[in-house]
């Protein structure tokens, strides 16, 4: 039975993941901070390719991945990278060769920043230093692999001209993609998790399948976004935990601190930011984290649920975790053990722990 359902895994293809996905949202690299802002929070994402006219950009992590017409195969466009809300927030808090390891000036500063092309801040962030493109006819299982590893969203060409090979690629040519995430591929696992093997998978706690990630890096409840923003980019984080401030232990707000067995009261990642107008982040860029994702929370309650910590205890079953993130459209759960902090299951994670259980059967290796 197990050996059935990795093979319906990995006859299954990518391209079966994009069947009902819109249109790719991107920007070209003339557009400023603003606009790619606005596109951002019209679309409700928070990331976007990069799209620059052929042969004069180097893309990201060597990568050359081009939009070419249908008919004539010219190249149109090339996607140089990926742009992310941290990437924003990042320029935002302050870069030393941009001001000097300054603060933020609240001001016309704001105004100055965010009309910089976004091409001059690709890769501040870890994410958009790498794009992937990933080819339709791959299995669901190999994407499994490449997804396992921490990588979040690549390209897939609709109609490439790769069609042949399979696997994650560096070099690519098609006259359109749709984008394919973590969250797409687990929302398909989860739609066949009456399988018997995966359901049998899925009924296990994350603790035994090893999906709970024990370290965890976390600010205090003093943090400003400003420090929290200029940790995360130094620590290549994509979200922190917020914890209770200690009165027992001297702790500097500004640097990230060991989360482990702290009370958890908030979170602090890009996902949190998905409907944050440019004019609101003017106003709440000098809260502290936790007030910022509270008053971003309340601001767009008509599209984000109000703030409820998505945790999960290490006994929690793998289904109920996985099912906590897709609902509430997070990329990670903390795992808490009486309201204290004892760890973390990434989306990476939970592919990572399916796909290893589902190749413990000896067949299918």
């Amino acid at each position: 039975m197990q050996q059935q359902t990795n093979q319906r895994l990995r006859e299954t293809n990518v391209k079966d993941l994009t069947a009902e996905k819109r249109r790719l949202v991107e920007v070209p690299y003339t557009a400023s901070l603003s606009h790619a802002m606005n596109v951002f929070v019209a679309n409700k994402v928070v990331a976007v390719p990069v799209a620059a006219p052929p042969g004069h950009w180097i893309g990201a992590g060597g990568s050359m991945i081009l939009e070419s017409d249908k008919h004539t195969g010219a190249v149109r466009k090339h996607y140089i990278g990926m742009l992310t809300m941290l990437d924003i927030l990042a320029h935002i808090a302050g870069d030393d060769q941009i001001n000097g390891g300054g603060g933020v000036d609240y001001g016309s500063d704001i105004d100055k920043k965010m009309s910089v092309p976004v091409s001059s801040i690709i890769g501040h962030c870890l994410e958009g230093l790498s794009l992937w493109t990933l080819n339709p006819n791959t299995s669901i299982l190999d994407c499994m692999e490449v997804f396992s590893k921490g990588i979040h969203r690549a390209l897939v060409p609709t109609d490439g001209q790769m069609e042949n090979i399979s696997g994650v690629e560096l070099v690519e040519s098609a006259s359109s993609y749709q984008m394919v995430t973590q969250m797409d591929l687990l929302k398909s696992l989860m739609n066949h998790s009456s399988d018997h093997e995966l359901d049998g998978i899925l009924s296990h706690s994350v603790k035994e399948l090893g999906a709970v990630n024990e370290t965890v890096f976390a600010i205090t409840d003093r943090t400003k976004v400003i420090d929290t923003i200029k940790c995360m980019k130094a620590a290549l984080l994509n979200a922190v935990p917020i914890v209770k401030t200690s009165h027992s232990i001297e702790e500097d707000p500004k640097q990230l601190i060991n989360g482990k067995s702290r009370q958890l009261v908030g979170t602090f990642s890009a996902t949190d930011l998905r409907g944050c107008h440019f004019a609101s982040l003017q106003t709440w860029l000098p809260l502290t984290a936790l007030e910022f994702t509270e008053t971003a929370a309340a601001a767009a309650s008509n599209t984000i649920q109000s703030r409820e910590l998505i945790t999960c205890h290490v006994d929690s079953p793998l289904s109920e975790v996985i099912n906590k993130a897709l609902t509430k459209h997070v990329h990670r759960v903390w795992v808490v053990n009486q309201g204290l902090l004892a760890g973390v299951v990434s989306l990476t994670d939970m592919t990572r722990v399916l796909r290893v259980s589902l190749l413990l059967d000896p067949q299918v290796i």
